[in-house]
């Protein structure tokens, strides 16, 4: 089956709305964004994180990240402070409140998390998985490139 980069990329395209349709209608109840979830996501881990890591784990832009971070600055959900060893750098963590908004959204994005589940076998999600990360490698700025 030969199929056209272009059905490729409005899959890819319609997959990722979808998911962002469907994960802000379940965490737009508790005060935030699809967008806003991830960034709580990663800051929830437990380790404080530079600006800089953080956009790279969201898969985000400098700048793009900075808004949503203002946001959740701005509402006492994450807080930025200077970096201990880098003048140049602002560590970004999440607050106590910022937590509780997270696990609550989290809760409510459950049914989401099931349904990519119910939709592929272990083996079918792991091949997605690795087949999605060689798509954004592919994309990857030349300066991310190993």
């Amino acid at each position: 089956m030969d199929v056209p980069a272009h059905d490729l990329a409005m899959a890819l395209r319609g997959a990722y709305l979808a998911l962002h349709r469907r994960t802000d209608a379940a965490t737009l109840d508790h005060g935030i964004t699809a967008d806003q979830f991830v960034v709580l996501m990663e800051l929830s881990r437990g380790e404080a994180l530079t600006q800089t890591e953080l956009a790279a784990r969201t898969s985000s832009d400098l700048n793009t990240l900075r808004a949503i971070l203002v946001r959740l600055e701005a509402r006492g959900l994450a807080r930025r402070r200077a970096h201990p060893t880098d003048r140049r750098a602002r560590s970004v963590g999440i607050t106590a409140k910022g937590r509780g908004v997270f696990d609550r959204a989290w809760a409510a994005s459950e049914g989401i998390r099931e349904q990519l589940d119910r939709s592929f076998t272990e083996r079918q999600l792991e091949t997605l998985v690795k087949f999605l990360r060689r798509c954004e490698e592919a994309f990857a700025p030349e300066v991310h490139k190993a």
